[in-house]
């Protein structure tokens, strides 16, 4: 018998704290209106997660070097996009309040980590509005390794919006989700199939701030499209999207 002192699994500890866990995120989160979604369904398609980066042209890589080692490296796209997204749709005034952080709602399915996730490598689902909720950065770790938080998100999402996500990575989960299961201790609050017109508390509205914005960002999806000097622009990658949600830029 091993001796020691015995730690159980982190997630274990916190199961019984599921109901307050949830009731944070049930008054704290926001949430994209569904009418913006229906608008815009994706507000950055020419990226996601691991992308390569470039400058405004289209012409050059970006590129970081590290003072210590002088060596410098090709840079990739992180989050940024996704988050600048998010608060572009929610319509956040300037300047960007502090402490918060854009958790995508399908994506890592991995506690340790160890694998990347598929779904925000894909630019269908990247910038996805209904892929994403703007939550205090201390609770973002729960959206990434605690399952039952993320079961209540996705079927959030799903009433919200009515979409969940296509990936195959996640077609069984995707499932699940649209044959009306609700998970236990999801808000009572929240959209579901007995109230599936509800808005979390957190919602924000859907303004003529925001439908300036979404033609301002088909504007540039038009021009970014047709510039032939932008020879790095991932134009066919680009219209499958904007084909796969039905976004016209016409």
């Amino acid at each position: 018998m091993a001796s020691g002192f015995h730690v159980p699994d982190g997630n274990d500890v916190l199961r019984g704290d599921i109901p307050a866990i949830v009731e944070l995120i049930e008054r704290s989160a926001r949430w994209v209106h569904p009418d913006t979604f229906k608008a815009l369904p994706v507000w950055a398609p020419e990226t996601a997660r691991g992308q390569p980066l470039y400058d405004a042209g289209w012409t050059r890589r970006h590129t970081n070097t590290r003072r210590s080692t002088g060596v410098t490296a090709e840079k990739f796209e992180g989050n940024v996009a996704a988050l600048k997204s998010l608060v572009a749709a929610l319509g956040v005034a300037s300047p960007k309040p502090k402490n918060w952080t854009v958790c995508h709602i399908w994506g890592y399915d991995d506690p340790s980590f160890a694998k990347q996730s598929s779904v925000v490598q894909d630019p269908r689902y990247f910038s996805c509005v209904a892929n994403m909720v703007w939550l205090p950065t201390p609770l973002k770790g729960f959206t990434d390794t605690v399952p039952e938080i993320k079961d209540i998100l996705r079927v959030c999402s799903f009433y919200l919006y009515g979409w969940a996500c296509e990936h195959d990575s996640v077609l069984d989960q995707a499932e699940k989700v649209r044959s009306g299961w609700v998970p236990t201790h999801y808000p009572l609050s929240w959209p579901s199939p007995d109230r599936p017109s509800a808005l979390p508390a957190g919602t924000a509205p859907f303004t003529a701030e925001i439908e300036s914005e979404i033609e301002k960002r088909k504007s540039k999806f038009r021009a970014a499209l047709a510039n032939n000097d932008f020879v790095h622009y991932p134009r066919t990658n680009v219209e499958s999207v904007l084909k796969f949600w039905n976004v016209d830029l016409d």
